[in-house]
C-alpha cells in the first residue's frame, strides 16, 4: 500500500532526504553536506551533477534506513535552495556552467551600474516583482552565464538551453526531461516574475536580456509536477515550494500575521499577508509566500545572508571549533559583559540594510578577549540581525508580533534561542521536529496527494520548547544600540 511521503530538501550547504508515514511523522532522514565552490573574491557556485548525484544517494540511505520499499511511496515533495541558477543543455541535459548560489555577489557592480543608469527600474522591479535590484537574485545571475559561457547566448536564442531554480533542476532531472517547471515561491525569487499578475514579465526579461524560451512553467506550490522515475517505479511529484516558504507552511504559519525565521546558511524571516500583497518602506521583501488550494498567499521576508554560515566560518576558516554543536556550551562560558561583536557581512548585509559592499567585521576586542568570546559574538549576531527583520516587520504590516516561531539547525542551540528572545523581549517557540523546511515539502505534496487533510494536519504540530525572556530593558538597549554602531562600521565597506 503507497502510504509514505518522501521529501526531498536540496539546500545551500546540505542535501536531505526524509520519509513521513501516514500520520505525518518523520521516520527517517538522511543527509549528505554539499560541496561548496569559492572560484574568485565573493564568487559562490555548486556542481549541478553533484547535487543530483547526493539526491539519489541520499534516497537510497532513507530508504534503507526506514526499511520502506519503493512502491510504498505515494508522493514526492520538493524543496530548494531559492535564487540559485542552473543553466543546461535541453537535448543531452548537461549543465552549461556550474550552478551560481545565492550567496554569489560577482553582478554587484551591474546591479548599482543598472541602477544609476536607468531612472525608475529598481521602482518597477520592487512594483512588478516585490525584490529590489540586486545581485542575491537569479536574473544578473542568468545574464552573467549567458553573456559569459562561450555560445551560451546563442544557443538560448535558439531554444536549446533550459534554466531553472534548483527546484526545476531536480523536477527536470528525476522526469528525466519530461517536466521543465517551477512554482510561484520559486518564480518568485528571480527577480524576473510578476508577483501581481502571476507571469513572466516581459519588460524585466528584455531589461536582462534573458530569451523568454528558457524559462520553465510556473504553477501553484501544490500541483502535479510529473513523474519521478526511481528504481524502475514512476512517482508523482504533488508539491514544490523555495525552502523559506515551505518552511512557512511547515511552521503552521496560515494565517496573516503569523512569522517564522529560519535559521539555516542564512536566517530568514517570513511574515504570511494574506491574500494582499504588503509592499515595505523598511528594506524588506514582498514575495510569494504559497500558492496552494486555489489561492496565492502573499508575505513580508526580510533575509540575512550570513547565519550557520558564519558558524562554518568559526568552523573552517579560524579553525576555532570542530563542529557547530559546540558553540552552546562555549558561548554559555563566555563573558555576557565582554562588548565583543561580530559582523558576519562577509557577501554583503541583507534586509533591511540591503548592502551589497557591507564586508565583515569584529569590534570591542581588548586584550582580554578570547576564542569564547568572538564565538559567543558570532551567535549573537544571529539574534541581533532577526531583531532588525522583525521591528522592520512590524513597522511595515502595523502589526505587534508577539512571537517567533522557529526552526533549522541553529534553533537546536539552546543558547542562541534565549538570547533570541531575550534581545527581542518576546518568546521564541521552537517545535518537536525542527526539519520544518522538509515538513512543508511533505505537507504539500501529502495533501495534494489526499494523504493527508488541511484542516487537520496542523493540529498535529507539537512545541519541544518555548523560550520567554529574561533580560532586562536597559541591558538589551545597550546591547542592541552597541550592534549597530559595529553595523555602521561595516557599511560601504567594499565600494
Amino acid at each position: 500500500m503507497k502510504q509514505y511521503v518522501l521529501a526531498l530538501d536540496q539546500g545551500t550547504t546540505s542535501t536531505r532526504a526524509a520519509i513521513f508515514d501516514q500520520k505525518a511523522k518523520m521516520i527517517g532522514v538522511s543527509q549528505k553536506e554539499l560541496k561548496q565552490v569559492y572560484p574568485k573574491p565573493d564568487w559562490v557556485e555548486h556542481d549541478p551533477k553533484l547535487m543530483m548525484k547526493d539526491l539519489e544517494e541520499v534516497i537510497f540511505e532513507v530508504l534503507k534506513k526506514t526499511k520502506v520499499s519503493i512502491t510504498q511511496v505515494a508522493t514526492i515533495g520538493i524543496t530548494n535552495q531559492r535564487e540559485s541558477v542552473v543553466v543546461w543543455d535541453k537535448k543531452n541535459g548537461k549543465p552549461i556552467y556550474n550552478c551560481i548560489s545565492w550567496q554569489d555577489t560577482r553582478t554587484a557592480q551591474q546591479c548599482r551600474e543598472m541602477k544609476d543608469e536607468e531612472e525608475g527600474l529598481d521602482a518597477y522591479i520592487k512594483e512588478t516583482t516585490g525584490l529590489r535590484l540586486d545581485s542575491y537574485f537569479s536574473a544578473t545571475k542568468l545574464q552573467w552565464i549567458l553573456n559569459n559561457v562561450s555560445g551560451a547566448r546563442r544557443k538560448a536564442e535558439n531554444g536549446e538551453l533550459l534554466f531553472g531554480t534548483i527546484d526545476s533542476w531536480i523536477i527536470w532531472n528525476l522526469t528525466q526531461g519530461e517536466s521543465h517547471i517551477t512554482d510561484f515561491t520559486n518564480a518568485s525569487r528571480t527577480m524576473l516574475f510578476n508577483i501581481v499578475e502571476l507571469k513572466w514579465d516581459d519588460e524585466l526579461l528584455g531589461k536582462f536580456t534573458i530569451p523568454r524560451e528558457m524559462l520553465p512553467d510556473v504553477t501553484h506550490s501544490g500541483y502535479f509536477f510529473g513523474l519521478a522515475k526511481l528504481y524502475g517505479q514512476e512517482i508523482q511529484i504533488t508539491g514544490v515550494a523555495g525552502d523559506q516558504q515551505a518552511a512557512l507552511f511547515g511552521q503552521g504559519c496560515v494565517e496573516p500575521g503569523q512569522a517564522k525565521n529560519t535559521y539555516g546558511t542564512g536566517c530568514f524571516i517570513l511574515m504570511n499577508t494574506g491574500e494582499n500583497i504588503q509592499y515595505s518602506t523598511n528594506g524588506l521583501l514582498s514575495t510569494i509566500a504559497l500558492g496552494f488550494d486555489g489561492k496565492i498567499d502573499y508575505a513580508l521576508e526580510g533575509s540575512v545572508f550570513m547565519a550557520g554560515a558564519a558558524v562554518d566560518w568559526l568552523r573552517d576558516g579560524l579553525k576555532l571549533i570542530t563542529s557547530a554543536d559546540e558553540t552552546e556550551v562555549i558561548a554559555k562560558k563566555a563573558d555576557p559583559d565582554s562588548g565583543v561583536y561580530v559582523v558576519p557581512a562577509f557577501a554583503g548585509l541583507g534586509a533591511p540594510f540591503w548592502d551589497m559592499y557591507a564586508r565583515g567585521g569584529i569590534f570591542g576586542l581588548t586584550r582580554d578577549s578570547g576564542q569564547q568570546d568572538l564565538i559567543k559574538a558570532t551567535l549573537d549576531s544571529m539574534a541581533y540581525q532577526t531583531r532588525d527583520v522583525l521591528q522592520a516587520m512590524a513597522a511595515d504590516s502595523g502589526l505587534k508580533i508577539t512571537e517567533l516561531k522557529v526552526d533549522g539547525g541553529a534553533s537546536a542551540n539552546n543558547y542562541l534561542m534565549q538570547f533570541q528572545a531575550n534581545i527581542m523581549g518576546i518568546p521564541v517557540e521552537r517545535p518537536s521536529d525542527i526539519e520544518s523546511t522538509a515538513l512543508g515539502a511533505a505537507y504539500l505534496a501529502g495533501i495534494t496527494a489526499g494523504i493527508w487533510n488541511k484542516d487537520t494536519i496542523f493540529k498535529k504540530r507539537s512545541v519541544d520548547k518555548t523560550f520567554k525572556p529574561k533580560m532586562d530593558d536597559y541591558t538589551r538597549n545597550k546591547l542592541y544600540e552597541g550592534w549597530h554602531n559595529a553595523v555602521k562600521r561595516c557599511m560601504n565597506w567594499a565600494r
